[in-house]
């Protein structure tokens, strides 16, 4: 004992462990005291534990309150009583917390759902996002001093620009000159793979593109059809009505068989989950009538470019659970059910409706 209270270390260990109390201490106060008793602070030790040290198992993370903190370095005793950096925290936002650590830059590129709220005027919607009011009116095919509802939906882009709906004989070339914007722009937003991977039906965002004065609105190409042209494209439950672009959600469990909802050659087979307006797996099947159908959100999928398809063929299995593989930006097992050129079959059912497959 004598040798351990002369050995130099054993002062310098003891200091080390009351001066880590008391910035652990003052950590919460100093949280408490910038009101942040109802936040979360996270303190990410990460970058202090190399790969090379892996065979250290300490919990990098530990909550206190709502808000996102970041530590700064600062001392921390190892097990043989040397020090290395700890952090204490500094407060920062989600967005850059996601920025941080690697975000997904394609979701800067979704069309995002918005519901008019009391008080919103055209003005305040654009400004809250980032765009012009002509881009706002453009995407929804809106006129200048058109008076908005409240719980009326809007797309809203990701950029200034307009959106383009993919007709037959489209050409990006064609698309770019149209709206005044540059081909390479439109590929590029858009992720296609080159000028040819566009297909009918498709919503394209155009960058910088303006719409011309003397224009038909966007979305106004709507094929008459018998009500029972489209079955029902799964069994479950209505859980968002019309989205985007004539969307509906359709939730069940992981798994549920997602059908065709009716004949027609499918155009897109994407099952690596790659950028499409945050629909990660999807499918779009092309009808005889010039309609086009898509499925999003999609775990297992049953056919592939090119095949053709009956009525009711099973040709994927539902996905959307957060996290899973596919699933894009969703919060639970559901289907994306989206009409070009025609009227949805499940926009006449009210929210919560039980759907079951026809």
């Amino acid at each position: 004992m004598g040798g351990l209270v002369e050995n130099p270390l054993f002062y310098f260990g003891i200091t080390a462990v009351v001066l880590f109390g008391l910035i652990y201490a003052s950590s919460g106060t100093f949280a408490s005291s910038i009101s942040l008793a109802d936040s979360r602070a996270v303190f990410l030790n990460s970058f202090l534990n190399k790969a090379s040290d892996k065979s250290n198992n300490e919990d990098l993370f530990f909550r206190q309150g709502d808000k996102i903190a970041l530590e700064t370095p600062d001392l921390k005793i190892a097990q043989d009583n040397t020090l290395f950096g700890i952090a204490t925290t500094s407060i920062v936002s989600a967005k850059v917390l996601g920025d941080t650590f690697g975000s997904n830059q394609t979701n800067k590129k979704d069309i995002a759902n918005y519901v008019v709220q009391p008080g919103d005027t055209l003005q305040s919607i654009a400004d809250a996002n980032n765009i012009s009011v002509s881009t706002l009116l453009w995407a929804n095919d809106l006129a200048t001093g058109t008076s908005l509802k409240v719980g009326q939906d809007l797309n809203i882009l990701p950029t200034n620009g307009v959106l383009h709906v993919v007709k037959s004989g489209d050409t990006v070339g064609a698309i770019a000159s149209k709206y005044k914007a540059k081909s390479e722009d439109v590929i590029a937003f858009n992720d296609l793979a080159n000028q040819d991977d566009i297909y009918i039906g498709d919503i394209l965002v155009v960058p910088g593109g303006a719409l011309p004065k003397k224009s038909s609105p966007i979305f106004n190409n709507q094929v008459p059809l018998a009500d029972n042209y489209f079955i029902f494209p799964a069994q479950g439950q209505i859980a968002q009505l019309l989205h985007y672009y004539n969307g509906i959600d359709l939730a069940n469990k992981c798994g549920t068989p997602i059908y065709a909802a009716a004949a027609g050659v499918v155009q897109r087979a994407v099952g690596n989950g790659q950028y499409n307006q945050g629909m990660g797996n999807h499918i779009t099947i092309l009808h005889g009538n010039g309609t086009v159908t898509y499925y999003g959100h999609l775990m297992t999928l049953m056919v592939k470019t090119g095949d053709r398809v009956e009525v009711g063929q099973n040709i994927a299995l539902m996905g959307g659970q957060p996290g899973m593989a596919g699933a894009g930006k969703s919060t639970g097992c559901h289907v994306h059910f989206q009409v070009i050129g025609a009227k949805n079959p499940l926009a006449k059912y009210p929210m919560g409706t039980n759907i079951s497959y026809k």
